[in-house]
This record gives structure tokens, C-alpha cells and sequence, in this order.
């Protein structure tokens, strides 16, 4: 039965063996809490020690999108997972939950010894960065729906955190301000239309390397997204966050609306910080208004704070000693029209 399923294309054999050499990597993830091992049916986390009164969970799934057509013609796969991770982890943050644990989901074509475990090589760093457990996974092996050496990937992300604690944006008024934390570039998002603007004349552009960005446009596409949990739950010690917005699909114009109360608006000085070279490319090629910019993409910001305008200087010296790269960018004003939720300036 074995040789019949490895001729119909799926080698059972070549995915266990991966999955034992690099079960130490995912093993150096755990945590306290996790009480299973990796290849049991399910993950098991224990909640015991997070010693919170009243506990919620907090969850999130996401991909990676189409920057996986980048990786791919690169054939570089060893930061993708981190971006995995962090789409989904950043978004559990927003509700100011501590990230505890992750799962993820690859399907492929055909399974490639090297490219599945650079794969898992780089879900293991993100989960460190984040400080979550990778407790399972599977790897699905589809030949003949996807071609060989083609994937996908989607992950899933656990939080916990204490009710009275939970960030909603209920409280945001008027005068209160907004802090951007920066981004390493796009992120994981708008890959669709980068690789319509960018890529126009052929794939070959991607090992060029550029002034603009001094390394070539593939290395700078791939630039993992950032993830914040490191800083942010260390913020959440000290001060009050009112809300959070992960700038993903959607950029600026459709996000940071998605936590604001029906009677206010945000007004975003969009020269109050460095808008990276790769956007203004994009743009400039695209022949794209700055507007639209702003809802395709992040614009350098990866996630937005809004906090009371008293702390605003405590929280930026945090954040500068915590070694996360911030800007106030904005302010929250009254609603003047109904349906105008965000201003650039």
C-alpha cells in the first residue's frame, strides 16, 4: 500500500522523516503549559500557570498570501514561516492578549525535504520571537492539486488575556493620539499588485540589486513581517493602550476604523515619519495616488497604538529602550462627517 501511495505521488515516508529531524527545533519553541508531544492528533496546552482570574482566549488565522510566488521564484523558503507567525500573532495582540501558542497548516504539490524544513525552520523562529509554543501542525501532501514544489500556507494563533484587560477601543475619545510602530517593508500584503507593478518586465528584475534599496528587490520583497509581541506586552505592563490596529490587508483606511468608536475619526500626518523607498517605487511605477497607497499598503507602519495623550512621550521613551522604532503619527478628533473615519494629511 505504501509503494502504490508514494506512485500516486504522496511519500508518507519522506514526511515522517522530516518531521522527526526537526521535532528538537519545535521542541525548543515549548513552553509552560504545553503537555503534549508533536505527532499525537492533537496539541494540548495547559492554562494552569497563567495564573490570570478570568481568562479569555484569543485567537487568530491567517497566510501568507501571494509573496509566496516570491519565495518560489527565489527558491528561498527559510523566512516565510516567520511571516506566518506573525500575521497571525500581531493580530492577537490587537486585543492584548500574550500569544501562547501556534499551529500550521502546508499543503504542497509534492514534499522537498530541504524547502518543507526551511519552511518549519523559520515557523520555529517566529514562534520564538513571539514567545509561543509551535504545538502541532500538518503537512499535506496533494499531488495534482498543487504543482510540485508549489505550497501554501495558513496558520492559527492562540492569546490569552485577562477580561478587565481585554483592548477593545471602546474608550478612545477625542485627543488622544496615535503611535506607529514601523514596519521592515511590506509585510505580508498588496503582493498581488506589487508583482503586477514591479515584476511587469520579468521575474529576472528580482536578483537585481538597487541603490534604493542596497540589496536586490527579491531580498527586499522578502523581508520577514515584523512581530511586536516582545514590546507590546512589555508596553501593556506600564501603560494603557486603547486600542491597536495590525496594519495588514487593507493598510491604513480600512484598519485603523475597524477599532474606533462610531463618533470619532483619526487624522494621520503621513510625513511624520519615513515612508521606506520600496513603497515610493510602487507607487511611482504604478502610477498609483497616495491615497490608494494608504489603503493597499502600510507605508512603513506595521501596527498603530492609540493611547491618551499624557503618555505619549513616556510610551515613545519606552519604546526607544525597548530598541522598537516608533513615530507619533496622528491624533483622534470628533467625527465631522458620517462616514469619514480617517484623514491623511
Amino acid at each position: 500500500m505504501k509503494e502504490a501511495y508514494k506512485k500516486a505521488g504522496v511519500d508518507i515516508e519522506l514526511a515522517n522523516s522530516i518531521i522527526g529531524k526537526v521535532r528538537p527545533m519545535i521542541h525548543a519553541t515549548h513552553i509552560p503549559g504545553v503537555i503534549s508531544e508533536i505527532g499525537h492528533f492533537a496539541g494540548l496546552f495547559s492554562l494552569a500557570q497563567e495564573k490570570i482570574n478570568d481568562p479569555v482566549l484569543v485567537s487568530g488565522t491567517d497566510g501568507v498570501g501571494t509573496k509566496l510566488m516570491i519565495a518560489d521564484v527565489l527558491n528561498k523558503h527559510d523566512t516565510i514561516g516567520i511571516d506566518l507567525v506573525a500575521m497571525c500573532v500581531n493580530d492577537v495582540l490587537t486585543c492584548g492578549a500574550k500569544p501562547i501558542f501556534f499551529l500550521d497548516y502546508l499543503a504542497t504539490g509534492k514534499v522537498e525535504e530541504k524547502q518543507i524544513a526551511d519552511i518549519i525552520e523559520g515557523i520555529v523562529q517566529g514562534c520564538k520571537m513571539a514567545g509561543c509554543a509551535l504545538l502541532g501542525g500538518e503537512t499535506a501532501e496533494m499531488p495534482g492539486f498543487y504543482s510540485d514544489g508549489q505550497y501554501d500556507l495558513a496558520g492559527f494563533a492562540v492569546g490569552i488575556v485577562e477580561r478587565k484587560k481585554i483592548i477593545t477601543g471602546k474608550t478612545i475619545v477625542p485627543g488622544d493620539i496615535v503611535i506607529g510602530l514601523a514596519s521592515s517593508g511590506l509585510h505580508s500584503n498588496g503582493f498581488s499588485l506589487v508583482r503586477k507593478v514591479l515584476l511587469s518586465e520579468g521575474e529576472s528584475i528580482l536578483f537585481e540589486k538597487t541603490h534604493l534599496f542596497n540589496m536586490t528587490l527579491g531580498e527586499e520583497l522578502l523581508k520577514p513581517t515584523r512581530i511586536y509581541a516582545s514590546s507590546i506586552l512589555a508596553l501593556l505592563k506600564e501603560f494603557k493602550i486603547k486600542g491597536i490596529a495590525h496594519i495588514t490587508g487593507g493598510g491604513f483606511l480600512d484598519n485603523i476604523p475597524r477599532i474606533l468608536p462610531e463618533n470619532v475619526a483619526v487624522r494621520i500626518g503621513k510625513d511624520k515619519w519615513p515612508i521606506p523607498a520600496i513603497f515610493k517605487s510602487i507607487q511611482e511605477k504604478g502610477n498609483i495616488n497616495m491615497r490608494e497607497m494608504f489603503r493597499i499598503f502600510n507605508m512603513g507602519v506595521g501596527l498603530v497604538l492609540i493611547i491618551n495623550q499624557k503618555d505619549r512621550e513616556a510610551v515613545l521613551k519606552r519604546l526607544q529602550e525597548l530598541q522598537e522604532p516608533a513615530y507619533y503619527i496622528g491624533e483622534i478628533i470628533a467625527k465631522k462627517e458620517k462616514n469619514e473615519a480617517i484623514y491623511l494629511d
